[in-house]
């Protein structure tokens, strides 16, 4: 089996990043985390990443003049290391519409919301104040208008009476570390690939409904 050579970008602790390597480390992962990249040298996902024997550097936005020159940097890591898929996780950097282009399909991100709903920051304090009785997260294969792109994979949890903006968060993390793994194999396995703007399954993904699955409330 073919395994796809995959970068990780993070700008924080990077929970989602360590269920990707953990899921990765299985001998039958179509994709292989060659490298994790930081645009703060002081994230704390780095360390996790090393801990888990990933090599892991840090790339600082504030050492370059422009976002160009940032993100030419980050592509040398990238072409250095072989990278052929690139995942978003907590990267809170807006990529520019060259260094897009320049990946195609190959760029994919975790939102925390069921889009098309609620792009953009503050996710679940707009779905609290709007009244949903449904949540979630979704991956996504990244373009230039933000949190938007084929949608590979999504998770919905519910809403809850009671919920805060940190309960629904925890809830929606916890969906977000199951589903971005199983989105990555998808998409890294061909299983899941883009036509025009959207996705379509082949293979034994066409009849496991790989497309939205709900996760229990809990306790």
């Amino acid at each position: 089996m073919t395994r796809r050579p995959t970068a990780i970008l993070i700008s924080g602790r990077g929970s989602n990043m360590v269920s990707l390597i953990a899921a990765a480390m299985r001998p039958d992962f179509p994709a292989e985390i060659r490298v994790v990249i930081s645009n703060r040298p002081d994230a704390a996902g780095l360390e996790r990443a090393r801990t888990a024997g990933v090599e892991a550097i840090a790339i600082d936005h504030k050492d370059y003049a422009s976002k160009e020159d940032f993100e030419g940097a980050v592509q040398a890591a990238l072409d250095e290391r072989g990278i052929q898929l690139v995942c978003l996780a907590g990267f809170m950097r807006i990529l520019t519409d060259g260094f897009l282009r320049r990946w195609g399909n190959n760029i994919i991100n975790i939102h925390p919301s069921l889009l098309p709903a609620f792009k953009g920051l503050d996710t679940h304090h707009r779905a609290l104040e709007s009244g949903v009785r449904i949540a979630g997260c979704t991956v996504h294969v990244v373009r230039p208008e933000m949190d938007s792109g084929p949608i590979i994979a999504q998770a919905a949890v519910p809403v809850l009476p009671d919920d805060s903006e940190d309960t629904l968060a925890a809830r929606v993390l916890d969906a977000e570390h199951q589903l971005y793994p199983r989105a990555l194999a998808l998409y890294a396995s061909g299983k899941a690939r883009v036509s025009g703007e959207r996705i379509i399954f082949e293979g034994d993904a066409k009849s496991s409904d790989p497309a939205i699955y709900s996760l229990p409330a809990g306790d």
